[in-house]
C-alpha cells in the first residue's frame, strides 16, 4: 500500500464512519447470552432488541480472526502513541464482564493526531481475537473515546496461561468484592493503566464494532500482537467472579467482509 493510500485508509477510518452516541448500560440492560444455539446466544443478539439490529446485519463486525497470510505489513503506522496517568477509579460487575473504570482523566491515546480518552478496561474469557485461528485463555480490552462524536477505540492485549499478569494481581483484591454482585460498584482509588502491560510494538488495526449488543460499529481496533501471560489462579476468578453462564464470555470470530487488516511492523521490533 503506497503512503497515500495510507493517508486515504486513516481518513475513513477517523471521519467517515457514521457517527454513535456513547453506550448507556440502559441498552446493556437487555438479556443475552454467549451460549452459541440459544434464542438469546450470538447468532440471535440482532433479534433481541431493535437497536442491536447491527448485530447481525452489520459488516464491520468485531472480533476477527488476524490471519497473518492475509494483513498488510507496514512500517509506517507508527507506534501507538498513548500518554496514561494515575486516576481515580471503580470496579464494576456488570454481570457480564468485570470492568474498571476511571472517575478522572486517565489519560489517552492518539491516533492519526486524533485524541481517544480512556474510560475503562474489562476482560473476556476466552479470547475474542484470534491470531491465525487460534484462541487465547483472555482478552483484555482498554476502552477509549473521542470527546467530538464518541467515536471508539479499542485496544486488546491477548493472554495465554504462564506466569500472573500484574495488572490483574494488583486488581484481584477488588474482583473478589464484587464476585457474584452484578451491578455492583466499589471505589479502589488511585489506578494506574501504564501497570498494564504490553510487551511489544507490534500491533494489528482495522476497523470494526463493539463484540456486545449493540455492535456499534465504527470502532478502531488495536490488537497488540505479543501474547502475554495470565495465571490459572487470576482466569479461575475472573470466571467465578461473573454471573453464573458468564464464565465464558467471548462472542465468536465474525466474518471479515473485504476489510483491510494491517500489521505494524518497526523496522527494529522486537
Amino acid at each position: 500500500m503506497e503512503f497515500h493510500k495510507y493517508l486515504s485508509f486513516m481518513a475513513i477510518i477517523l471521519f467517515l464512519f457514521p457517527n454513535y452516541d456513547r453506550v448507556s448500560s440502559k441498552e446493556m440492560e437487555g438479556k443475552y447470552s454467549y451460549k452459541v444455539g440459544s434464542k438469546y446466544g450470538p447468532d440471535h443478539w440482532g433479534d433481541i432488541h431493535r437497536d442491536w439490529a447491527t448485530c447481525s446485519k452489520g459488516k464491520m463486525q468485531s472480533p476477527i480472526d488476524l490471519n497473518d497470510r492475509r494483513v498488510q505489513h507496514l512500517h509506517y503506522l507508527g507506534d501507538l502513541n498513548r500518554s496514561y496517568r494515575s486516576a481515580n477509579a471503580v470496579i464494576k460487575n456488570r454481570g457480564h464482564d468485570i470492568m474498571v473504570k476511571w472517575e478522572d482523566d486517565a489519560g489517552e491515546i492518539w491516533i492519526n493526531g486524533t485524541k481517544f480518552s480512556l474510560l475503562q478496561v474489562h476482560w473476556h474469557t476466552p479470547s475474542e481475537h484470534t491470531i491465525n485461528n487460534h484462541k487465547y485463555a483472555m482478552e483484555l480490552h482498554m476502552v477509549h473515546q473521542r470527546a467530538s462524536d464518541n467515536k471508539f477505540a479499542v485496544v486488546a492485549i491477548l493472554y495465554t496461561i504462564g506466569r500472573p499478569d500484574t495488572f490483574l494481581t494488583q486488581m484481584m483484591k477488588y474482583i473478589k468484592l464484587v464476585s457474584d454482585k452484578r451491578e455492583v460498584e466499589v471505589k479502589i482509588g488511585i489506578v494506574d493503566p501504564r501497570n498494564i502491560k504490553r510487551g511489544s510494538r507490534r500491533y494489528y488495526r482495522y476497523i470494526g464494532s463493539l463484540t456486545t449488543p449493540p455492535c456499534t460499529e465504527g470502532v478502531v481496533w488495536t490488537v497488540i500482537r505479543k501474547v502475554r501471560t495470565v495465571s490459572k489462579e487470576q482466569l479461575k476468578l475472573l470466571k467465578e467472579a461473573v454471573e453464573d453462564g458468564y464464565e465464558k464470555n467471548a462472542r465468536p470470530s465474525q466474518g471479515i467482509d473485504g476489510r483491510v487488516v494491517q500489521l505494524y511492523q518497526p523496522i527494529n521490533r522486537y
